[in-house]
């Protein structure tokens, strides 16, 4: 079958034909008919994430069960599932104490899987590798979600729109006529800006470097968009009676982008950092500040969600109407043409691509 393997850390990643291993007992074999182009993904390519090459790309995708192995019994052949790269074992410290997106036994960058053509053994990314024809995993990395759903939105459900959405519903916990900032308009913070509007906050304030996203953002249910530059934090102050935000959402992953959600955030306010960033890039706090601000900082990982929760959840309020996520799907393309949608990402255009196939 055909994948988007990623050789080294720097190299783009090229189309080739891989082989997966055969289904063993509780695993399950998906026909992936929908992935996302992830900055998860992006990170694997270019080394920001350590990881073990040849790794097959992908981790947000959605498709149809066709083979199941024995012993499983939570999905059945037909079956239209979202892929989880973060399944918890709810067994672990984390998972029994309410917190399963920080299962101990989850968040490998890559695990081992089948072979090149050449013979090398294959890595798959975050246990997925879903920028593929087709997956082999274990039956608790999906959810079963309506067959009604179409496959490039449930595809994001997985892991744009779950870690955006969970970032303002579980870990900032937003609030009616509240105040947020979303700073970085990806996949992930375009899908924080549409939940809290959904929320009820009176104000959401959409960042981004790009003034292209302004339109994406303005479409998502943001009521202003401000470009990020030096000014920001005193943009963002002007626009919230000169306190700063209840929330600030921080997408990006980077020092500097943290420590001006940091500023644009009033006191007793708290910054929620998304993205994911490098060891070595160091966010840099006085003592006084943080004790004269009194601003909470904390991380959401995977949004703070339970996909077996939380998937179906949104797969209902995507169906019935409640939630529009129409904007958030900028690209469709074929899986020849994902190295280009990998680097449009790198150049930060558009919303987030999604790879079809057939």
């Amino acid at each position: 079958m055909k994948g988007l393997v990623a050789r080294a850390a720097g190299t783009p990643p090229r189309v080739e034909q891989v082989d997966l291993p055969d289904i063993d007992t509780g695993q399950v074999r998906v026909a992936i008919r929908a992935a996302g182009v992830c900055h998860s993904d992006l990170s694997m390519v270019d080394g920001t994430i350590a990881a073990p090459y040849p790794l097959l790309l992908g981790h947000e995708a959605a498709g149809v069960v066709v083979e199941i192995g024995d012993g499983v019994d939570r999905v059945a052949v037909g079956d239209h599932v979202v892929l989880n790269w973060a399944p918890p074992c709810r067994a672990c410290w984390s998972c029994t104490h309410g917190e399963p997106w920080l299962c101990e036994h989850t968040g490998t960058p890559a695990t081992d899987a089948g072979h090149t053509l050449d013979g090398e053994p294959l890595h798959v990314t975050l246990g997925l590798g879903a920028l593929a024809e087709q997956v082999v995993v274990p039956q608790h990395a999906m959810v079963v979600v309506p067959a009604d759903l179409p496959f490039p939105t449930a595809a994001l459900l997985g892991c744009a729109v779950l870690t955006g959405v969970g970032a303002i519903r579980r870990t900032a916990d937003v609030r009616p006529g509240d105040s947020v900032a979303v700073i970085g308009l990806g996949g992930v913070g375009l899908s924080a800006v549409a939940a809290a509007r959904a929320a009820g906050a009176a104000t959401v304030i959409a960042v981004d470097v790009s003034p292209a996203k302004a339109d994406l953002a303005r479409a998502a249910g943001a009521t202003d968009f401000l470009l990020a530059d030096d000014t920001l934090s005193r943009a963002v102050r002007t626009l919230t009676g000169g306190r700063g935000v209840d929330h600030a959402v921080e997408c990006v992953g980077r020092a500097a982008t943290i420590r001006t959600a940091w500023r644009a955030t009033r006191r007793g306010g708290q910054v929620i950092v998304v993205g994911m960033g490098g060891k070595d890039d160091i966010v840099g706090l006085s003592a006084l500040e943080i004790f004269h601000s009194a601003r909470t900082l904390r991380s959401s990982v995977y949004g703070s969600s339970d996909p077996d929760r939380d998937l179906p959840e949104l797969a209902r309020a995507v169906l019935d109407g409640s939630f529009d996520l129409d904007f958030l799907v900028s690209d469709r393309v074929s899986l020849d043409e994902a190295p280009e949608a990998l680097a449009r990402m790198a150049r930060g255009e558009g919303a987030r691509t999604v790879v079809l196939f057939d």
